[in-house]
């Protein structure tokens, strides 16, 4: 999985969505990108989509990818 975060805003808004929604913060995330691409804002969609794969790094309980 390849994850790209421009800035750490998108760290917080993970953050923030698993605080207020727990186990179901994917989801939101999810239907927040949804929500974005039914509007036609692609920028939020792909902003809300990767906050989505973040919450699923963050909830796996070891390193992913490369440890140096």
């Amino acid at each position: 999985m390849h994850l790209y975060l421009a800035d750490r805003s998108s760290v917080t808004a993970a953050q923030e969505l698993i605080a207020t929604f727990g186990d179901e913060a994917g989801i939101e995330a999810a239907a927040r990108a949804d929500r974005s691409r039914g509007l036609g804002n692609h920028r939020h969609f792909c902003r809300w989509r990767q906050i989505e794969r973040l919450i699923v790094v963050m909830s796996v309980g070891r390193a992913v990818g490369t440890v140096h």
